[in-house]
């Protein structure tokens, strides 16, 4: 079993960065690739990065590509997004969520743990 707490989420202004920070705890957090979804109010849920268990791998939605970085630091159990130049498009909730195995996926039907959210708003 593996918990996660997201963490990092506000408002920011068309064109900011903010730094999304998932927590991880239970079993060995390597073990496990990591990804990033949002949902937008009255949309489904999509894919936006994915990051590899040893984190030497990465996807990024073509959305965010160039824009966002996932990255990992598993001695502190602890997965982050940051994004940068931001859009009013980006607003949405966001989940971090793991999957058993270390290679990455994008596909969110493949992930078994899921944390519970951070908003994020982009004004323009």
């Amino acid at each position: 079993q593996v918990q996660l707490v997201e963490s990092g989420g506000g408002l920011v202004q068309a064109g900011g960065s903010l730094r999304l920070s998932c927590a991880a705890s239970g079993r060995t957090v390597s073990s496990y690739a990591m990804g990033w979804f949002r949902q937008a109010p009255g949309k489904e849920r999509e894919f936006v990065a994915a990051i590899s268990g040893s984190g030497g791998s990465t996807a990024y939605a073509d959305s965010v590509k160039g824009r966002f970085t996932s990255s990992r630091d598993n001695a502190k159990s602890t997965l982050y997004l940051q994004m940068n130049s931001l859009k009013p498009e980006d607003t949405a909730v966001y989940y971090c969520a793991a999957k058993r195995g270390r290679i990455l996926s994008e596909g969110g039907y493949e992930y078994d743990f899921w944390g519970q959210g951070t908003q994020v708003t982009v004004s323009s």
